[in-house]
């Protein structure tokens, strides 16, 4: 019998009504008439959040635990609020080597609303993670019957129950008539092991708009650790934040992302002052295909895992990083 660990942090799924009241994991799992003639469910009730109050040191305690659960031989099953969900499972994609399936799941529409999602996609997602062909994958990310890569996949409308999808990719498989089907097998693994996760470092996130003047740079390294900037188009910022972007690059690692949602930043097609080809010359790091939320993720970890030094940081290190669990170039 394939067992999975089943860990439930609230959201969702587990509202009573709009309120903040949660029910617990117990009353989750219950009714859902899963396929547990096959599988072999442990609860661990692991919060009742809202997933946008879950925090650094959550998400650390629950890294533990899921690489815990796989070294007992589980395949895992994580049931969150949707808000932060594509945080949470590129978190574990990059803390937790995947030998058994893990997936991350969720609800669009509360228990007590026509429609509700919820049990078909734990049903969705206990499937998957009993699933021995769906390990080696990394993390995934399933609703609607739609198999993601955690590093790929994005929440893209407020409401809709097919909120979830992975721009300039698709899915990795589907799930149809309660047995997971996987259409696609990314080429290697992106994951970089062993990778820590401190949660006193502080990493910003800056998006950019029209007009910004910069207000926001002032005494961001004085305060946290390292910056992703969200800047426009393929990694485009106004001329006159190149000089305070390059001296703030060579205190701190800078990520050049982009705000758009979809699509990598470039390395060389503009080159004027301001351009992804100036910035990068100056010492900011490509974020690739990384959507700035998952560049985050990842710089945080990065500097957990030592690319900080009392001298200074690893410019070329995470930038190899970023290249590597992107697939992207190198600047």
């Amino acid at each position: 019998m394939n067992r999975v660990t089943v860990f439930t942090l609230g959201g969702t799924i587990s509202a009573r009504g709009g309120d903040a009241s949660r029910m617990t994991g117990t009353e989750v799992l219950a009714g859902l008439g899963l396929a547990a003639a096959a599988t072999d469910v442990e609860l661990r009730d692991f919060r009742r959040l809202p997933s946008s109050s879950l925090t650094f040191e959550d998400l650390a305690a629950l890294a533990h635990d899921v690489r815990e659960a796989i070294a007992a031989g589980s395949g895992v099953v994580v049931v969150q609020g949707t808000d932060t969900l594509e945080e949470t499972a590129f978190l574990l994609d990059l803390l937790c080597e995947t030998t058994r399936p893990v997936v991350v799941t969720g609800a669009m529409r509360r228990p007590d609303l026509p429609g509700a999602d919820g049990p078909a996609n734990l049903a969705a997602a206990i499937t998957v993670a009993a699933d021995p062909g769906c390990a080696g994958l990394g993390v995934l990310v399933v609703l609607a019957d739609e198999i993601h890569a955690a590093r790929l996949v994005r929440k893209t409308h407020t409401t809709s129950v097919a909120t979830f999808a992975s721009p300039g990719a698709g899915p990795l498989g589907t799930v149809v008539e309660g047995e997971p089907r996987i259409l696609l097998r990314p080429a290697g693994t992106s994951a970089i092991h062993p990778l820590q996760f401190d949660p006193a470092v502080r990493i910003a996130l800056v998006t950019l708009s029209v007009g910004d003047r910069g207000e926001l740079l002032d005494d961001i390294d004085s305060r946290h650790d390292g910056l992703v900037l969200a800047a426009f188009g393929a990694g485009h910022v106004p001329t006159w934040l190149v000089d305070p972007l390059e001296r703030l690059a060579g205190r701190i690692p800078v990520v050049l992302a982009s705000r758009t949602g979809a699509g990598a930043t470039l390395t060389h097609t503009y080159r004027g002052p301001g351009s992804e080809h100036d910035l990068l010359h100056r010492g900011l790091i490509p974020a690739g295909p990384l959507d700035p939320a998952k560049a985050r993720l990842l710089l945080h970890a990065l500097l957990s895992t030592g690319a900080k030094s009392p001298s200074g940081y690893d410019r070329p290190g995470i930038t190899a990083a970023f290249a590597h669990v992107t697939g992207a170039g190198l600047a």
